[in-house]
């Protein structure tokens, strides 16, 4: 009996037994070309022996982790090309695990707890996709063009202890460049230090008080942000963490970030502890850690510590005027705060029953503090939002008003300047909602509500150039939204750039799937999917979203439609 370390790949056909009953000699024909054409040549092209075959899968050994995901990464690939023309119900798919462990060779077969998690990872992979462990994503790096999404870590049949579970973004090949372009350039020519803010994390006992823990994250961030000296790392894109073990080297990676920030916040009555670490993302090793334990009423002074005390930590110079504006608290009104952050919380989860709601939050907060340019601020986005999402009691003129007076207020506000180009657009002033986006863009890089609008409102006047970039950077931004890569596709279409747009449309769908398995009863990712799908060709995939949103609302007219 012989002992070894070996990357294992193990793969399957989505619904082969459905298959071999529709036609089981044409089944066994296109698998078998499959296998000679493309995928034995890929194995023996990367090194890899096949160990054994059973009807409907195999089992690969690889010396190579790096070797064995990228075999199945360029197989996945190219079965995406060879099932583009392939009515859906006669495709082969494949779904793929890759892991890495100690395994048992025994009479040319293999065996052990590395051979079993591969299998498994294979379980839960979606229909030509690959599912990888966490030591796997830790061994590949940055060794492959290819992006992973951390799923958490999940309970997989047979194994006794939970597992971290990456899916690799390949969907298809041109993805990464035809969504991310924009971003990859900025994060190869990024010299200045730079951070990522991870969710702090709610301790207060009461799910009730997430919006407070998530609130001061984003303040944070926001301060942070202000600092010329610092590249930070964007609210949507971080957030993508909320509710995950985050390991922090691997945020460092994901994100191309030398530092990361995590913490945890406990409100109780009129007391706040908030405990906060700055963190080398390189190698894992704590450069300041404290502990905040206050009266709620010192929460703004607690926020300028932290965010001067990381600057300082990071040795960067930190203007006269950026102090300034750290140190200079949003409201005197604690009460106003609190449905401020409120508001925040419920906007951020972008459906419209949300956003009416944040808007009434906000409105409590200016009514409490009518001076409070972040609550106007609020108040001109959700009014962005449900003009956008077709509400009837929205107008363009309310965006320009509530924008206007948060400007009016604060006219560093990048938010208050992107809905303010927004409703500008909508009022037919096209030339000045571009100069409205542009300082948005100055003021805050990483808003996604600047680059969205900039580029939803570019793709309304033809400017189709303009709206790629400010729709991939969005897309780029807020990597669980569904909307913008959808919305890129067609801008794409319109460019002549087909490929690329089949690519968005592909990002658009596995997004909008995500968030309807995490929202079953929100309408927008079912019916938007479901157009996506309906493009792509996926009649069959298409028809049954569409009639899932006509459950979730038959008459709404944009499921109609």
């Amino acid at each position: 009996m012989e002992r070894r370390l070996a990357a294992i790949m193990a793969a399957d056909v989505v619904g082969y037994s459905r298959l071999m009953g529709a036609n089981e000699a044409a089944t066994l024909a296109d698998l078998k070309t499959h296998r000679r054409e493309l995928v034995d040549s890929k194995i023996a092209e990367h090194q890899g022996r096949i160990v054994k075959l059973t009807g409907d899968g195999m089992l690969v050994e690889f010396t190579s982790v790096v070797n064995a995901v990228a075999c199945a990464a360029e197989i996945q690939r190219k079965m995406l090309e060879r099932n583009r023309n392939v009515p859906e119900q006669l495709r082969i798919q494949f779904r793929i695990g890759v892991n890495i462990g100690d395994i048992i060779v025994e009479e040319g077969d293999i065996f052990g707890d590395g051979v079993n998690l591969a299998a498994r990872l294979e379980g839960v992979a979606t229909p030509g996709g690959i599912a990888v462990s966490g030591t796997v994503r830790d061994h590949i790096g940055n060794r492959l063009d290819i992006g992973f999404e951390d799923t958490g870590e999940q309970a997989l049949k047979n194994i006794d202890r939970p597992v971290r579970v990456y899916r690799v973004m390949l969907a298809p090949a041109s993805t990464q460049t035809a969504v991310t372009a924009a971003a990859a350039s900025v994060r190869t020519s990024r010299e200045k230090p730079s951070i990522a803010v991870l969710p702090f994390s709610n301790m207060s006992g009461d799910p009730e008080q997430e919006y407070f823990a998530d609130g001061i994250t984003e303040d944070i961030i926001t301060d942070l942000s202000k600092v010329s000296g610092l590249s930070v790392i964007s609210r949507n894109t971080t957030f993508t963490y909320k509710g995950k073990h985050a390991d922090v080297q691997e945020v460092s990676r994901r994100f191309n970030v030398s530092n990361v920030v995590e913490g945890s916040v406990r409100k109780a009555g009129q007391r706040v502890r908030i405990n906060a670490q700055l963190i080398d993302g390189k190698d894992g090793t704590h450069l300041w850690a404290d502990r905040y334990d206050r009266d709620l009423t010192d929460i703004f002074a607690i926020q300028d510590e932290i965010t001067q005390t990381i600057v300082g930590q990071l040795k960067v110079r930190l203007l006269p005027q950026e102090k300034t504006a750290i140190e200079a608290a949003p409201t005197r009104n604690l009460e106003a705060y609190n449905f401020y952050l409120q508001g925040r919380h419920f906007y951020h989860l972008h459906t419209t029953p949300h956003a009416l709601l944040a808007r009434r939050m906000f409105n409590k907060a200016v009514e409490l503090d009518p001076e409070f340019a972040r609550a106007y601020a609020g108040l001109a986005d959700c009014a962005s939002f449900l003009y956008l999402n077709s509400d009837p009691g929205t107008t363009p003129a309310q965006i320009l008003s509530a924008s206007a007076r948060a400007l009016e207020l604060d006219p560093s506000l990048a938010e208050a300047h992107a809905a303010h180009g927004f409703g500008l657009h909508n009022c037919g002033r096209h030339q000045e909602a571009v100069a409205e986006f542009e300082r948005a863009i100055a003021l805050d890089g990483n808003l996604f509500e600047a680059c969205y609008f900039y580029g939803w409102a570019s793709k309304n006047v033809g400017d189709w150039e303009t709206a790629a970039r400010m729709l991939a950077r969005a897309a780029e931004i807020s990597p669980d939204d569904y909307r913008t890569p959808l919305m890129l596709a067609q801008v794409y279409e319109n460019l002549g750039r087909v490929p690329d747009a089949e690519a968005a449309t592909w990002v658009g769908v596995e997004r909008a799937e995500r968030a309807l398995a995490a929202h079953p009863d929100v309408l927008l990712p079912a019916s938007l999917g479901a157009a996506g799908l309906a493009w792509l060709g996926e009649s069959a995939r298409a028809i049954e979203w569409a009639s899932r949103a006509l459950t979730i609302a038959p008459d709404d007219p944009l499921t109609q439609y």
